[in-house]
Formats: structure tokens, sequence, C-alpha cells
């Protein structure tokens, strides 16, 4: 008897070896959360736990929507979401100094962070209208800098350094992908590091520029403002290769490690379960991450190839970033580590993100009949 008499065709269509992979990485997330809060369920395990799986069925949901759908919804949800953010300016809930939320009782929902796959699915679509003769032009280069320019602006007056360049970010990707002259990102780039010491200077908080300061000189002030970051090390380097066991961190268990079941959740698992513990969570993030690229590799429009590309560098920039922070290779600009940290905006975000590339992926095995 044949697999395909037994299995549903929906089910069977399904990239299983993705959804074990997200599993893995959200039910070892759980575990860390575990830990973190000293072998209770609450107050992080449990919501973060229900949350994920029920996002996690959601993007299966997702992922049964053709890909026309998306191609019609990108603008309108770019509208939608440039409302919001007016409206997080307007009637947003202030938690921890930064008003990023809109509070609507069943869930506070944070606008910036679906903004991320939304930037993306904006700017593809923009390319896939536009003749490919016409990319080099100049006319293809103002209207993505227009959509990307006006949510990170919203975004930095909340204030949120980190979302604001994981939206440039996205954006630009995809514009690098659609064609755009390299000699235009490099000409963008001295453009920006001429630009920086004025933005440092006149833009960003105090608190961003002390966070600057501490990336640069981690030492300067151990006790105040590069408390986070040097604990974070101290977390990381005393799990070594096998770790100190499940249970047994005493950086985070003792509060000597802040925001331990959130941006520095890595730091968190590090202590515990060493090296190896974290070479098992990037080999798996890289494993989703590869696997979105060749979504994007065997799409057949333009609008799914910059897609597909655009999402799975996304998720790479929370990883990437994250883990930088952490280590105190970057400044701390609040990304979390996906389906690990605690959260319930960026967590669904992500679950996003995956679910539309599994659309994508239904999309071009239907057309290719594989």
């Amino acid at each position: 008897m044949s697999r395909s008499s037994i299995v549903p065709a929906p089910l069977a269509r399904l990239p299983w070896r993705v959804l074990l992979t997200i599993t893995a990485i959200g039910c070892f997330g759980l575990v860390v959360l575990f830990s973190a809060a000293g072998g209770s369920l609450r107050p992080w395990a449990l919501p973060q736990g229900v949350r994920f799986f029920v996002f996690l069925f959601a993007a299966v949901g997702v992922s049964t929507v053709r890909e026309d759908v998306w191609r019609r919804a990108a603008f309108p949800a770019y509208a939608v979401l440039v409302v919001l953010l007016f409206a997080v300016e307007l009637l947003g809930a202030v938690r921890g100094g930064s008003q990023r939320w809109l509070d609507l009782g069943f869930i506070r929902l944070q606008p910036s962070e679906l903004m991320k796959p939304a930037i993306v699915m904006a700017c593809a679509r923009f390319y896939d209208m536009l003749p490919p003769s016409e990319t080099r032009r100049f006319g293809a280069i103002w209207p993505p800098c227009v959509l990307i320019g006006i949510p990170a602006a919203l975004v930095m007056l909340q204030p949120d350094l980190g979302t604001a360049l994981m939206i440039c970010a996205g954006g630009v990707t995809v514009m690098f992908l659609a064609g755009i002259p390299l000699r235009l990102f490099v000409g963008g780039a001295l453009a920006l590091a001429i630009a920086a010491p004025l933005a440092f200077n006149f833009v960003l908080h105090d608190y961003q520029r002390n966070r600057v300061l501490i990336f640069l000189d981690p030492e300067s002030d151990p006790l105040r403002t590069g408390y986070h970051i040097t604990q974070s090390k101290i977390a990381i380097g005393s799990g070594g290769i096998f770790g100190k066991g499940f249970l047994n961190g005493t950086q985070s268990h003792l509060d000597y490690l802040p925001e331990g079941q959130t941006d520095f959740v890595f730091a968190t698992m590090a202590e515990e379960w060493g090296l190896l513990g974290g070479i098992f969570i990037i080999a798996a993030y890289l494993m989703v991450i590869r696997w979105g690229v060749n979504v994007g590799v065997r799409a057949k429009s333009r609008f799914a190839k910059l897609t597909a590309a655009g999402l799975s560098t996304t998720i790479f920039y929370y990883v990437a970033i994250n883990l930088m922070m952490v280590m105190g290779l970057a400044p701390v600009v609040g990304i979390p580590l996906p389906l690990v940290s605690f959260g319930g905006s960026a967590q669904m975000t992500v679950l996003l993100c995956l679910g539309i590339l599994m659309s994508i992926d239904r999309e071009s095995r239907r057309k290719t009949g594989w």
C-alpha cells in the first residue's frame, strides 16, 4: 500500500522535515523557559507553549493560501500596518519606557513586528509589477525607499532601534535581490557612514547611545549600562562544552542575568546546555533558513522568489542579530531569538513568515506537478 493512499494529500504535501525542525526549536525553547523560571511552567513556559502550538497550526493553515492572495494582499496589509503604527503613537500602551503595543484585550499586539514580513511582501510586489528593464532606473529605487522609510521612521519614534533596522534590512534585501545596481548600495553605505555621527548625536536616545558606547567598550561601566552584556558573556562562557546541566544555571536562577527569558535567552540556554546546545539550536535555524532559500529558488514568479528570499533573510536577521547581541558582537537592540524568547508578537511573526514560505512552496510544487 502506497503512502499516498494512507496520508491525505494536503498533509502529504506539507514540508514535514521543516515542521519537525520548527517544533524541535519551539519545544527546546519551552524547556529553557521552564528552567529560567526555576523549574516552573509559569510565568513563561506555559503561555509560550500554548501560543506556539496555536500559531504553528495557524501557520499550517496559512500554507494553504494561494500565492495570488499574498500578491494581492501585499499593499493592503502594508497600509493597514502603517495605520496601526500611527495608532500606536496615539493610543499605544507604554511598557519599559517604550510605546510599542496596542492592547486589544485578548492580546497585546506589536504592529512593528508584523511590519517585518509586510515590508518584504510590499517591496516584492512593487518589483513584481515593475518591468525588468526598468529595474536599473531611478524609478525603481525611490518608491521602495519611501515604503521602507515610513514604517521605519514611525518605529524609531516608539523608540525601537532594533525593529527599525530589521524593517530596513528586509526591504533593502528585496531591493538588492531585485537587481538594483550594486554601486547604489555602496554609495548608500558611504552616505550612512557619513551620516552616522549626526544620527548618533541627534537621532538616537541617550540609552541607545549608551548601548553603542558599551558595545565599543563593555568594561567601561560593567555595573550599569554594561551589566547586561557582561553577565551574558559570563553565562555563555561558564557553560563550557557540555553546560552545567538542566536547572543548574546560576546566572539566571540567581537573577544575575537580566531578561534571561527574552533577549538573553540564548545565554540562559548556553549556561545549562553548553556549546553542544548552542550548536544544536544554530544548526536547526540554519536548516530552516536553507529550506526557505530553496523555496525561493524553486518558485516560479518574481513575486514568490523575492518574497521567499526576503522572508528567509528576515528569519536569518532575527537569529544573527540576537546571537551577536548576547555575545557582545553587536549593540543590544532588543531583537528576540525566534521561537525561543518569551513573547507573542515575535513568535507570531516568525511563524507567519514560515506559513507564507510553506504557501509558496506548495504553489511551486503544484505548478511543477512534483
